[in-house]
């Protein structure tokens, strides 16, 4: 199946879009978990997409949820091993001038740009972080401050997204949606526009406006 979307801006999600760190987060999460007395895999349901902060008023109400973050976060920095770029990422972001694109992220913006830097991707110029936004995903918040740091209305970007409440964000805000496989089947992210295992599927053409395509 043929397919194309024209863009001006395009607005990528970090974790399970651009760099693979599962090893890293599932680790961290699955360590807190234990310790809080908390099912991991019960945890793990509501970790992807989702700023730390949310993920554990949701999981663990009774703990101080910001203390606990500040925790994660130190050991976060430390155990970057394993934490790849996903394939063709690299490829796909040497294609775009720093001005088309964006990184907006539920992390904290000295974990992402540590994450891209340790993948070996380049370091963005605009980026929406956990620390710019009230209201993490779904809510649109994220991904509406991503067009505006290009002055755009939010159809005229596209979103790149593997979580669940990454997509929901996206599409709230009224972005069409690019979601890969990473971290959900194709058919737990069919409502997204279109659906990717990783960037070589993609065909780039920039011009006036940037036509993503794939052949599938």
């Amino acid at each position: 199946m043929n397919w194309q979307i024209e863009c001006t801006a395009m607005l990528f999600d970090m974790d399970g879009t651009l760099v693979d760190s599962t090893p890293c987060i599932e680790g961290l999460w699955r360590r807190w978990a234990v310790r809080q007395h908390l099912d991991p895999d019960y945890v793990m349901q509501h970790v992807h997409g989702r700023r730390g902060i949310e993920t554990i008023a949701l999981v663990a109400p009774h703990l101080d949820a910001a203390a606990e973050v500040a925790l994660l976060l130190a050991e976060e920095a430390r155990t970057l091993d394993g934490t790849v770029a996903i394939a063709g990422a690299a490829e796909f972001l040497a294609l775009l001038h720093p001005e088309q694109w964006a990184v907006v992220t539920s992390a904290p913006r000295s974990i992402a740009l540590a994450k891209l830097a340790y993948a070996g991707l380049p370091t963005p110029l605009h980026i929406i972080s956990a620390d710019d936004v009230s209201q993490g995903k779904p809510h649109p918040e994220a991904f509406l401050k991503g067009a505006a740091l290009f002055n755009l209305a939010p159809q005229q970007c596209v979103a790149f997204e593997d979580a669940l409440s990454g997509v929901q964000s996206a599409q709230a805000a009224g972005i069409p949606v690019i979601a890969l496989t990473s971290s959900h089947s194709k058919a737990q992210l069919s409502h997204a526009a279109q659906v990717i295992d990783n960037y070589h599927a993609l065909t780039l053409q920039i011009g006036a406006k940037m036509v993503i395509s794939a052949t599938q």
